[in-house]
Formats: C-alpha cells, structure tokens, sequence
C-alpha cells in the first residue's frame, strides 16, 4: 500500500515536522509551503516542497508534478492561485497539468474534496489552523486508484473522523 503524508503552512516549525516524518513512516512526503525553512534543511530532506509567500530562505520551486504509483500529483502553495478566493485558477492549471491529486496550502483551512476526476487537498496548517481549531496533515493511502483512504490527522496524530473518507479517482 503506498502511503503519501501532505503537510503545509508549517511557518518555521522543525521538530513538528519530523514528529510527523518518524511516526507515519511514508513512502512520500509532500509539503504545501510556507515551512519557512531553506532546501537544505534536515526536517525537510526527501520532502517534496513547493514555495510559500512567506518561504524566503529557500529556493523552492512554485510548482512540482510527481507520478506516484499511478497517481499524478500537483503540488502548489495556492498563492499564486488566489485559493483564498476561488478554486477555478487552480483547477485550470491542474486541468493543463494532467493532475489526479491537487494539493495545495496558503489557506490554513483542511479540507479534501473530489471535483470531477480530480482530489483537491489542503492539509490545512500544523502551525495556524483556520476555521478549526486542530492542527492538521493528511495522509493518502492506496493499493489501487479505486480506493483511496484520505485521512486528516491532529499533529499529535489523532484521526479526524468528520474530515476523512475513501475515494477514488
């Protein structure tokens, strides 16, 4: 089963990050922005990373597309997207880019849903949760495209119930 840990808007935090790096053991780490770190930071070594607004230490790229096990991830921050207001400049960008998973940050709002065939993801902020007062990750698991578990948890590794479920794509 490959197992995926999305984080984002971590704004400085270390030994959160590789809590959450020792206890979930992932096949692939994605961060969302905004961790405030530079590229050659220990907590964030095999971890795909895109640039935040706030991300000034680093030299990240805006965008990363990755294939994992038969997935097409989309990694942005969301900034350059105006998430805060609408999904629509997003949704064109991962249209042209071929996406199955969206995954974005800048919001601080967790929250996963499926449009058409695509799963947008925030794994809201394990710094500064907005609209809840948790704050989140996510984690995608999947032996087949038929059934994904896509599951939010605390940081202290909780599982929020109301936030998760099982797709496909």
């Amino acid at each position: 089963m490959t197992k995926v840990v999305i984080m984002s808007d971590s704004h400085g935090l270390t030994n959160e990050i590789v809590t959450i790096k020792e206890r979930e053991k992932a096949d692939y780490m994605i961060h969302c922005g905004d961790s405030e770190l530079s590229e050659e930071a220990l907590e964030l070594e095999n971890v795909i990373t895109v640039a935040g607004n706030c991300d000034f230490y680093g030299r990240f790229p805006n965008e990363q597309k990755i294939e994992i096990d038969g997935l097409l991830f989309f990694v942005v921050h969301g900034h350059l997207y105006q998430v805060k207001s609408s999904l629509m400049s997003l949704s064109y960008r991962a249209e042209e880019e071929s996406a199955d998973v969206v995954c974005f940050g800048h919001s601080h709002i967790a929250g996963a849903e499926k449009v058409g065939d695509k799963l947008f993801l925030n794994p809201g902020s394990i710094r500064q949760p907005r609209i809840r007062s948790e704050k989140t990750y996510a984690v995608l698991q999947w032996e087949t495209k038929d059934s994904i578990k896509v599951n939010f948890l605390t940081i202290d590794g909780t599982q929020l119930e109301d936030l998760s479920f099982t797709t496909s794509i």
